[in-house]
């Protein structure tokens, strides 16, 4: 990003609204009622990177939109930041620990991605989502499904109205 967007805050500003929208839809209680996503600080963490490596999926598959996910990804250590402090993680350890979360996010990333490709999800969702303790077949189509859908409308969806924020 240039150093003229990040002074006006253009591609910051279109990071936090479409930011806002994958955590909204991270929150959806489908994914912790039938699809027993853990609903626990590490659950919740896992199924914002589940659905934000989607996100910045579509968008490196979209020229242009560069700048827009390293922002997307910048917002999501901004996020996490005050997160990890609120649950009591001091100043010394904050920063390596927003570190492993970037990690694991790149991790994610590159699963889901693989996963994409090879036509199964099943086994990132298991390791990643589940901390690989497999769920029962039904959860775990569940949220298969889900993503999957997500994913297929999110190929079908103009890059600026995801950069507005309005996930489909």
């Amino acid at each position: 990003m240039g150093w003229i967007d990040r002074l006006f805050g253009r591609r910051e500003e279109e990071a936090v609204t479409l930011y806002r929208a994958v955590v909204a839809r991270a929150r959806e209680p489908h994914w912790y009622a039938e699809g027993k996503v853990a609903d626990t600080i590490d659950g919740r963490f896992d199924m914002i990177a589940a659905l934000l490596s989607l996100v910045l999926l579509r968008l490196e598959a979209e020229p242009g939109t560069e700048a827009v996910g390293v922002a997307l990804a910048e917002r999501f250590v901004d996020d996490m930041d005050p997160q990890l402090r609120e649950i009591g993680i001091g100043d010394v350890l904050v920063g390596k620990h927003v570190g492993r979360m970037m990690s694991m996010l790149g991790g994610r990333l590159g699963a889901y991605r693989e996963g994409l490709a090879a036509g199964s999800i099943d086994r990132a969702l298991i390791r990643n989502l589940y901390r690989d303790h497999p769920p029962a077949p039904e959860p775990l189509a569940h949220v298969r499904e889900g993503l999957l859908a997500l994913h297929r409308a999110l190929a079908a969806t103009p890059a600026e109205t995801l950069i507005e924020g309005r996930l489909p």
